[in-house]
């Protein structure tokens, strides 16, 4: 790694209102729905922690105070549970939190789209490099795609971005990275752009929602002019810092789910409940005689 700063910190844009899933998101954010039977930010936190994130910067807006008190001890469902003897419902609670002081909140108080979001917490990551995960997307894999990029960055020093291959056909409804010369489990990005008209993409290479980047991309997006849908885009800002520092990609080669989408948050219920050892069993006969039912 060399004078290369540690990635310690992780900024989680939880703002969005998630009009896809009302009603339900009327009252619960959508980075609160339930995957089997934890929530979707959970799986991404879990994933920043799984490549050494030390400080978790939540960026949330109105109405998301539940995502805080998920963070946070609850006191009487714990005394509760202890009351109970529910010893192993409290070692799953307590191995879920941070510790304590590791986690930060802070609003965006307009929604100026992700590049404003992520701008929103310059003062709470500071001078150094930092993680970005898309709160709406989870993974599956051996190892999880943000250690496979924190091995990247430790390796190469440049700004790393997540991707992976999509049909060329579809590439006009990604953003998409143009491919330079391999670097480690990647290859350095030579230029991005964002939805490609069809048939002008660079690449097959889609941008899968996650980022390491460097601090001086702050300084960027606080100038940046507002893009496309007339929100500030991290994209235009990624492609300001590409001219002067180096962007790599990793290949991320596992499952991602999209709960943004209705039809991915239903595959990743489905597809994390069938990997449970406590779940398979009782689901996956019952799965088969429904589809098999509703032919």
């Amino acid at each position: 790694m060399g004078q290369h700063k540690k990635v310690r910190k992780a900024i989680f844009p939880v703002a969005g209102l998630g009009t896809r899933f009302l009603p339900a998101t009327k009252a619960v954010p959508k980075e609160m729905l339930t995957v089997v039977d934890k929530p979707v930010i959970q799986y991404v936190v879990d994933e920043a922690i799984e490549a050494g994130i030390e400080h978790f910067v939540f960026v949330t807006g109105r109405s998301k105070h539940v995502i805080e008190d998920y963070f946070d001890i609850q006191f009487e469902l714990e005394q509760t549970l202890r009351e109970r003897n529910k010893n192993a419902e409290l070692t799953l609670l307590s191995g879920l939190l941070p510790k304590a002081g590791t986690v930060s909140f802070t609003r965006q108080q307009e929604p100026l789209g992700l590049g404003h979001a992520v701008w929103c917490a310059r003062e709470m990551v500071g001078d150094e490099p930092f993680a970005l995960l898309l709160p709406d997307m989870i993974m599956r894999a051996e190892k999880g795609c943000m250690k496979g990029m924190v091995e990247l960055y430790e390796h190469s020093g440049a700004n790393v971005v997540g991707v992976e291959e999509c049909d060329p056909d579809q590439a006009h409804k990604y953003g998409i990275v143009a491919r330079g010369e391999a670097v480690g489990d990647g290859f350095r990005i030579t230029g991005m752009v964002e939805k490609p008209a069809r048939g002008t993409a660079p690449s097959n290479f889609f941008i899968n929602g996650r980022y390491i980047l460097q601090p001086e991309i702050f300084r960027i997006l606080e100038t940046q002019e507002r893009g496309a849908g007339n929100e500030i885009q991290l994209t235009d800002g990624m492609l300001r810092l590409l001219a002067r520092q180096d962007f790599a990609a990793y290949h991320f080669r596992g499952e991602t789910f999209d709960c943004g989408a209705k039809d991915g948050f239903i595959l990743a219920n489905v597809a994390f409940a069938l990997e449970r050892g406590d779940i398979r069993p009782t689901v996956e006969e019952p799965l088969k005689a429904l589809l098999k039912s509703l032919k």
